[in-house]
């Protein structure tokens, strides 16, 4: 009976995990789209799955056998000794950027996050997962209007796009001392590709059209510890702590820049340099720690705020080629910080005449300071949060849906505005895996 289990734990890391290629195959569209993605690796992801993104992102001091928590990875303890749980969400982002008169919309699809989780023994487990880490997606033009050049060549237009991401697979492993004290470590293996590709185009035959740009393939590793305590207070109420340490990343890989003409009747390399990342030295992911206090009782609810911080100024995005941005716009590297807050409640986990009453609601709210600024200003991102998750069937098995609205953009009028509305939604499965059967 144990052996088919593992066999079926193995199939099924391998089944989600295979689900996962398709996240660096999506070389045709994009994985998400901001200007603001222009820069360094792109943009970072929200982590955490529907259930942490429901309420505001919080995670870190959270300890639930009900689902999935990988932001801390002490809370993989919290599992049930008998349990095999698997988590697996998508996310659809809707966004309106601004800019003065100008105005325009996007929408994308990306898978969020593929998890699952088993206990190891006694007091111990594991967890194995994959997630989206960066995304990279812009597209812009504009017309060249400079006199000096449009007399000569005649229209002229720059083209600018840019498409991929990173992704990070991880691994965790806790154990949990006098019922109170939970420590955990998590390997994480970073991998991407990211194009980035600007073209110069003009109307007259007589001059060839200019493509430039960057091919970038990144890998690193990185560690995370994580510790959680908590601390009963009476009638059912535990107050709870969690922190966590990520070492930087430094990162490898290579980069490609080239300069092509293209012309009518043959192409000519212009430029071609290959950059190996890890011998160039000074690129890398820094430092981050995070720490959060909660409070909760029972199965009726459950509140908590959460801190992070990384400081990005030694990063090396800023001057390397291809990450850095320099030009009408310039940007430079700063301290990332983020606060968040949420809250859950279930009216009657037991009801049995209200289904509504065994549903899970969440609510939340986060400010967010990004590790870059663009023209000398910090671009900020405040939100708000909901979710929802709905009991199927037997055990923890749930449908998860949560809702973020908000606004990203730096303090000034004349940078480009974001604001957008995202959806996740995340499947929940759970299953008593371990159990002895006594035959008589």
């Amino acid at each position: 009976m144990l052996k088919g289990k593992i066999h079926n734990i193995l199939v099924t890391c391998f089944v989600l995990l295979a689900a996962g290629v398709p996240l660096r195959a999506q070389d045709g569209a994009y994985t998400g789209f901001t200007p603001y993605s222009i820069f360094g690796i792109g943009d970072i992801c929200t982590q955490g799955s529907a259930y942490n993104i429901g309420m505001g992102g919080v995670g870190i001091a959270t300890r639930s056998s009900r689902f999935i928590n990988y932001l801390n990875p002490a809370a993989v303890t919290a599992i049930d000794s008998l349990s095999f749980m698997a988590d697996m969400s998508v996310s659809q982002n809707n966004r309106l950027f601004r800019q003065g008169e100008k105005a325009s919309v996007n929408n994308t699809f990306n898978i969020n996050n593929i998890t699952i989780s088993f206990p190891i023994y006694r007091s111990s487990a594991f967890l194995i997962g994959i997630a989206p880490y960066s995304s990279t997606g812009y597209n812009y033009s504009y017309i060249l209007e400079d006199p000096s050049i449009v007399g000569n060549t005649g229209n002229a237009v720059f083209y600018s796009s840019g498409k991929g991401g990173t992704y990070q697979l991880f691994a965790a492993a806790g154990v949990t001392f006098w019922k109170r004290l939970s420590l955990g470590v998590e390997g994480r293996a970073l991998f991407g590709n990211i194009a980035k590709e600007n073209v110069f185009s003009f109307a007259r035959s007589a001059y060839s059209n200019i493509n430039s740009g960057y091919e970038i393939a990144v890998k690193g590793k990185s560690l995370k510890a994580g510790i959680q305590y908590t601390q009963p207070l009476g009638g059912g109420t535990t107050l709870g702590f969690g922190a966590t340490y990520e070492t930087g990343t430094k990162l490898g890989g290579q980069v490609e820049d080239y300069r092509v003409s293209i012309g009518t009747s043959q192409n000519d390399t212009l430029r071609y340099v290959r950059t190996d990342l890890a011998k160039n030295g000074g690129l890398s992911i820094p430092m981050s720690y995070a720490a959060g206090i909660s409070i909760s009782n029972s199965d009726n609810w459950h509140a908590e705020i959460n801190y992070s911080r990384s400081d990005w100024t030694s990063s090396g995005m800023d001057v390397a080629k291809g990450f850095a941005v320099k030009g009408s716009s310039s940007f430079d590297t700063r301290i990332s910080q983020e606060w968040k807050a949420g809250f859950e409640i279930v009216p009657n986990r037991n009801d049995i005449r209200y289904y509504y009453k065994r549903c899970t609601y969440r609510a939340g709210a986060y400010y967010k300071q990004a590790g870059f600024a663009v023209d000398g200003n910090q671009v900020n991102d405040i939100g708000l949060t909901l979710g929802a998750s709905l009991p199927v069937f037997r055990y923890y098995n749930a449908v998860t849906f949560a809702v973020s609205a908000g606004q990203r953009s730096a303090n000034t009028a004349d940078l480009i505005r974001e604001r957008y509305v995202n959806f996740t939604i995340g499947f929940n499965f759970h299953d008593l895996w371990f159990q002895k059967f006594a035959y008589r």
